[in-house]
This record gives structure tokens, C-alpha cells and sequence, in this order.
């Protein structure tokens, strides 16, 4: 079985529980060792997913534009010991480690949540958290942001098309500051109008809270298997963590 299979093929219900499992662990562990074995094992699940690399890589971008700017501006805001000096702010090495370590750990859960979920289609995430106990009102809320998410992206992505084709050019200016605030309003009057069209026409299609949807299949002796081993190394790594 290769891994794709191996991880494709499991029940959307089964990649949900490993994920959440993953990223519960990752919140109580601080040892640098546990973290350094629970990064590779986030790059073997990449790995076993077969997941495209240009995909990958577009996805991580966007989580490390974040964390560089956290690494940058964290070590001169968290007290302790300075390191080094950069006019009249000091880093610290407290800082510094506290970068360190937020880094490491959204690193893992991002890929974990690449490798298990981000083959997934999003209405197979919402019925299998669903199947797990959450809330139908916070699925469908989930749901709905998914799907319109892209669209407000297209409708700004207009917006800023028509505002290039007037002339604007962004800069550090107060025109600049306005014009992005009547961008931002416009977002929001619009959004306002397309939600109150799409409640219309869901209530004439006899829309009562919850998206039909068919039921998911059965849960299979490999779901379970591949569940048990994944929970068992979390637990190893877990007691690894708190006997060191």
C-alpha cells in the first residue's frame, strides 16, 4: 500500500480525529527534542501524503510571512537576559527561544493539517466533524464561510481592478489610508447584500438550518488500526515530553 492510499484512504472522520490529536499535543510540548521528532514526523506524513509540492509550498508561504515577522519583532518584546541591541531596543534570549518555539510548533501543526486534511474536499471536513459531535450550527456556519470566501476574494479582487484602472496607486499617504477604508466598506455593505439574497433563496428552497448532505460510510478496521498506532506515538511523545 503506498502512501497515498494509506493516508487517502482513510475515513475523513478518522484523518479529523488524528489531526485534532496532533495539534492537542503539540500545545503541552516544549521539550526541543520532542519538538524536533514531532516536526519529522509531520514531514513523513507530507511525505506518506504525496502531497503536491507547489501546492505545499504556496500554502506555507502564507504561514511563514507570519512567523518571520514573529521571529523578528517577538525577541524585543518578551523581557529577560539581552542578547544584542539594536539602538535603544534590546532582544532578548527569553524572546528569542519563545520565537524559536512558536515557530517549530506551527510549522508541525500546519503540515500535520496539510498532510491529513488538505486533500480533504471542505464539505467532507464539515460532516466529519459532524460525525465527532460538533455542532450541525457550527458546520454549516464552516460550510458557508468555505464557499464564500472565494467569492469575496474575486468581488475585492474586482474592486481593486477598477480602482487601478482609475489611476490609483497605493502609497504612504492619507488618500491612500481613504481610499482602503472605502474598499473595506464597500466589502462590508456588499457582503451585507449577498447574505440577505443567499437567505432569501435558501428559504425558498425550504432551507432549515442544515445542509442536506449524504451519509458518510462506515468506519473500517484500517481506520481504526492506523488510528490506534497514531495515537500510540502521540502518547510517546507526550510521555517523552513530561519525563525529561
Amino acid at each position: 500500500m503506498s502512501g497515498r492510499d494509506l493516508i487517502g484512504g482513510l475515513h475523513p472522520r478518522t484523518r479529523l480525529v488524528m489531526t485534532l490529536m496532533a495539534l492537542l499535543a503539540v500545545t503541552v510540548v516544549h521539550n526541543p527534542v520532542v519538538l524536533g521528532t514531532a516536526l519529522v514526523g509531520a514531514l513523513t506524513l507530507v511525505w506518506l501524503g504525496r502531497l503536491p509540492w507547489t501546492s505545499l509550498r504556496h500554502r506555507l508561504l502564507h504561514v511563514e510571512g507570519f512567523l518571520i515577522a514573529l521571529l523578528i519583532l517577538l525577541p524585543f518584546t518578551v523581557p529577560g537576559d539581552a542578547v544584542f541591541s539594536l539602538g535603544p531596543f534590546a532582544a532578548t534570549g527569553q524572546g528569542l527561544s519563545r520565537a524559536l518555539l512558536v515557530v517549530v510548533k506551527v510549522n508541525i501543526c500546519a503540515l500535520t493539517i496539510f498532510a491529513l486534511l488538505g486533500t480533504l474536499d471542505p464539505v467532507l471536513i464539515g460532516r466529519a466533524a459532524e460525525g465527532i459531535g460538533v455542532p450541525p450550527r457550527f458546520v454549516t456556519l464552516f460550510l458557508f464561510t468555505v464557499r464564500y470566501v472565494s467569492v469575496f476574494r474575486a468581488e475585492t479582487a474586482r474592486l481593486r481592478d477598477a480602482m487601478r484602472a482609475r489611476g490609483f496607486v497605493a502609497g504612504t499617504n492619507l488618500h491612500t489610508m481613504r481610499t482602503f477604508g472605502d474598499l473595506a466598506g464597500m466589502m462590508v455593505v456588499r457582503s451585507l447584500e449577498r447574505a440577505q439574497r443567499v437567505d432569501e433563496a435558501m428559504r425558498c428552497r425550504g432551507f432549515a438550518g442544515r445542509l442536506p448532505a449524504e451519509p458518510l460510510v462506515a468506519t473500517r478496521r484500517r481506520d481504526v488500526a492506523v488510528a490506534t498506532v497514531f495515537a500510540g506515538a502521540i502518547v510517546g511523545l507526550l510521555m517523552l515530553e513530561f519525563r525529561t
